[in-house]
């Protein structure tokens, strides 16, 4: 699946997730957070590269995966994700084989954050944003 990536309109920052099996990482995302993959090539390194669309994040994701050539290693991250359905994506991230860090605790005016541990090494914090909190680099306006 390939759209076109439009790069004027990328955030400053981009998390980079490497995994021995990329493939199944980008399967996970999409299961779990509903990722829209924008973009899946294979690098010069022989493995997978590909971007995906979180809420109104990019995240890129690479590495490894049966019949590629790339044999680097993982490099993982710890991500915070502001997001409304906590619960339920810590319940999808349970079933697609997460471990569990913190279950969805009730936090006062944020409603519910949980913590988890994707199957491929990623620390994935779940906290819904507060009404009316801006997201950073966002205009008074929007």
């Amino acid at each position: 699946m390939e759209q076109t990536v439009n790069r004027t309109t990328y955030p400053t920052i981009i998390p980079y997730l490497i995994a021995q099996d990329a493939d199944a990482l980008l399967d996970f995302v999409k299961q779990v957070f509903g990722a829209t993959e924008l973009f899946r090539t294979i690098g010069n390194a022989g493995g997978t590269h590909a971007e995906v669309r979180i809420g109104d994040s990019i995240v890129m994701i690479g590495g490894g995966g049966e019949g590629k050539k790339w044999s680097g290693e993982a490099v993982t991250a710890a991500l915070y994700l502001s997001i409304d359905e906590v619960k339920e994506t810590y319940e999808r991230a349970m079933k697609a084989g997460s471990t569990s860090l913190q279950e969805p605790t009730e936090v006062p005016k944020r409603g519910y954050s949980a913590d988890f541990n994707d199957p491929f090494g990623n620390t994935w914090f779940l906290s819904r944003r507060e009404q009316g909190e801006r997201v950073a680099g966002a205009k008074e306006s929007e």
